[in-house]
């Protein structure tokens, strides 16, 4: 008699993160995980608790992974404003079958689960923040390093480089031509080299209009 397939939480996880990513909470089926995961409900259950839990791992995983691949691209550029604006242009470099063009992961669990699922969506907040934290951090890295004055505020340059973030892969997921998301993302890699001190525009985009956006 052969022996079962070994269970491996770190693929199954990966798996959920893959199909809930692609489907929402809510539209994530019990049947669609059984087949993503290649296991019975009751195997699922003794695993990983239950839907929510599961959700929430798998959340986790996304979150860090991504961290961990921004933190590893960071670890590798010239500087960091440059480094920041390189991360903007890869997003234009992805193929249309890539998973990172679809919408955050982050942003769908808000819309799909605030008004009925507080918890994952409360979790969502807390993960949103901690990359918004590992982008502040390459930003007082570039004041650090001379990349920005002493008086520019990271925390809101990391917020508006999220925001440019979550807009241009929301641009990906609606399938824009590929010259166009090229351009796009062009463009707002330039507003971040901007920002570097010896470029002449610098002091506008540090105080009002990061990365081209005016404040409302």
């Amino acid at each position: 008699m052969s022996r079962p397939a070994k269970f491996d939480r770190d693929e199954a996880l990966q798996a959920a993160m893959l199909i809930f990513w692609e489907k929402g909470y809510h539209a994530t089926s019990l049947k669609d995980l059984e087949c993503a995961l290649k296991m019975k409900p009751g195997s699922i259950y003794s695993a990983f608790c239950n839907k929510e839990n599961l959700y929430l791992l798998a959340l986790g995983l996304y979150v860090q992974r991504s961290i961990n691949r921004f933190r590893a691209h960071m670890e590798q550029a010239n500087s960091p404003l440059t480094g920041l604006a390189e991360y903007i242009r890869g997003f234009a470099r992805l193929a249309p079958e890539d998973v990172a063009c679809q919408v955050c992961m982050l942003t769908k669990t808000l819309v799909d689960a605030t008004s009925t699922e507080p918890k994952i969506a409360d979790q969502a907040k807390i993960h949103l923040g901690h990359i918004r934290q590992a982008f502040a951090d390459a930003f007082e890295r570039a004041k650090a390093e001379g990349e920005l004055p002493d008086h520019a505020d990271c925390t809101h340059l990391a917020r508006r480089f999220q925001g440019t973030i979550a807009a241009l892969r929301f641009e990906l997921h609606l399938g824009i031509e590929q010259t166009d998301i090229a351009a796009l993302a062009e463009e707002l890699a330039g507003d971040v080299e901007t920002l570097r001190l010896n470029a002449p525009d610098h002091p506008h985009l540090i105080t009002a209009t990061s990365f081209g956006v005016t404040p409302t």
